[in-house]
């Protein structure tokens, strides 16, 4: 790994690592571990430093013997034709009461706030939040959903506390 992208990783774990005196975020009442798994096309957020730019953003879940969740998060950095980038941060269910409360981490030992606030019943649609209401994402089985489905999920996001003028649209290109 390159010191700049070193940096890059360590720079977003201890954003997303930070504490939180937040109101709690309202997380799904069960999520289905086997179905939650697979690809999630992120198709609006409030991104970290390094995913600002993202296009073709995907999400990637494998869930492990262990219980813990290998996860893969690719990107094309500034375009559709920009490198490709790849992150593999670990995932860790926090609630298993739930499994709608991950720990993700980039970097041992800090582990992130990973918040499941909605997952539709057919595993469609996803927002993952995070209780200092500083990212979100919004994602999809698909890399495209209908401008009414996107509406509702953006009304959801304010409805979890969030300033949704700082929502940004992920270009997605197939």
């Amino acid at each position: 790994m390159t010191p700049a992208r070193r940096l890059g990783v360590l720079t977003l774990t201890l954003m997303l690592a930070a504490c939180s005196s937040s109101p709690a975020i309202p997380v799904a009442e069960h999520v289905d571990l086997e179905r939650f798994m697979g690809d999630w096309y992120v198709i609006a957020n409030i991104p970290t430093a390094p995913e600002r730019g993202a296009h073709n953003a995907v999400e990637s879940y494998r869930l492990e013997q262990d219980g813990t969740i290998a996860t893969t998060f690719t990107f094309r950095d500034g375009s559709f034709d920009g490198p490709e980038k790849v992150m593999r941060p670990r995932g860790f269910v926090r609630d298993s009461a739930s499994n709608a409360v991950w720990g993700m981490q980039f970097v041992w030992p800090i582990k992130a706030e990973y918040l499941i606030a909605h997952v539709d019943p057919q595993y469609t649609e996803t927002i993952i939040a995070r209780s200092r209401r500083d990212y979100v994402w919004i994602m999809a089985r698909t890399p495209q959903i209908p401008e009414r489905d996107y509406a509702r999920l953006v009304q959801q996001v304010a409805e979890l506390g969030y300033d949704t003028s700082k929502l940004e649209r992920v270009p997605q290109r197939w």
